[in-house]
């Protein structure tokens, strides 16, 4: 259902070497590189996520109530993505552990404080 998503930034270069470490750690590259934005996925037929700087010129925003999950395959991916992106300047938002049955996730915010999290079910 989902092609791909982006999130909003105000500061490209920084953006883009911390998606550049975070997504390259899980395995995935740079599928998009253009002068607003860059995305990174395992192929340009899957999905996947990009971070560009606001076609209108207007600030980057932060969508209250607005998340990307992200899907692996282990709770010791969870674990071990989540501290990639803290050690790389993410802001905690709820450590990994299980949210429900069959549900283990940990949520964190980027460096523009866009909300995402990793998550396994299973």
């Amino acid at each position: 259902m989902i092609g791909y998503v982006t999130l909003g930034t105000n500061d490209l270069p920084r953006a883009v070497a911390f998606y550049d470490a975070l997504f390259g750690a899980m395995g995935a590259s740079r599928i998009w590189d253009g002068p607003s934005g860059v995305a990174w996925g395992v192929s340009m037929d899957k999905p996947g996520v990009g971070v560009m700087t606001p076609f209108n010129k207007q600030a980057a925003t932060v969508g209250n109530g607005s998340m990307v999950a992200l899907v692996v395959d282990s709770k010791e991916k969870v674990d071990a993505y989540y501290r990639k992106a803290i050690e790389l300047g993410a802001t905690d938002e709820g450590a990994p552990g299980p949210r429900g049955e069959g549900f283990y996730a940990a949520y964190w915010r980027d460096l523009d404080g866009n909300k995402l999290n990793f998550f396994f079910m299973g």
